[in-house]
């Protein structure tokens, strides 16, 4: 494994760690956890945001000691640009069923709550049986719309971040780590 990258490695001085890969892996082991004791017994589906919480759902699911099943659905409501468009639209739709399973999104970060409100409001009328939300970030300062995320890896600024599986402009998401972005003409 990866450990002590820094971002000058990746030729790429405008980025600053922010969360290192040894924190990362530490709460997700914790967030394992605590999902495995809070669903034991139920039908376990999660359902990962593409692209930003692939990564995240991969080191989540090796730390969910339970059966579980795993779908996907793609989002965008950001395109190219740094800041949310506000208009969210499905891209890729989920594969299976939600009637009667227990839900848990898996999300990268939540920031003004819009993409993520839209998402549990379908899931809802889909009769899932419960909906809970896991997210690896979250960013409260920004919020608009309020959503309940029961399980947050990290609270973060008001700042953009990379890695991890989040993205400029499709970039940055295999870093290891989650770093800030000081100058966004990277």
């Amino acid at each position: 494994m990866i450990t002590d990258i820094q971002p000058s490695e990746f030729n790429n001085p405008s980025l600053e760690v922010l969360i290192s890969v040894e924190r990362l892996q530490a709460r997700i082991q914790e967030l394992g956890a605590q999902i495995t004791r809070d669903f034991l017994g139920k039908d376990l589906l999660l359902i990962c945001v593409l692209k930003g919480a692939c990564i995240f759902l991969g080191d989540l699911v090796r730390n969910i000691d339970l059966p579980l099943a795993i779908d996907f659905i793609a989002v965008s409501s950001y395109g190219a640009a740094s800041k949310s468009s506000g208009e969210v639209r499905i891209l890729k739709d989920l594969d299976a069923s939600l009637k009667g399973k227990d839900i848990i999104v898996v999300e990268d970060i939540v920031d003004t709550g819009l993409t993520l409100s839209y998402l549990l409001d379908i899931f809802h009328r889909r009769q899932a049986n419960s909906v809970s939300v896991v997210a690896l970030l979250d960013k409260p300062s920004r919020r608009i719309r309020q959503v309940d995320v029961a399980y947050v890896g990290f609270e973060i600024p008001n700042a953009f971040v990379v890695g991890y599986g989040l993205d400029y402009a499709e970039r940055y998401r295999n870093l290891p780590f989650v770093a800030l972005v000081k100058d966004e003409n990277i």
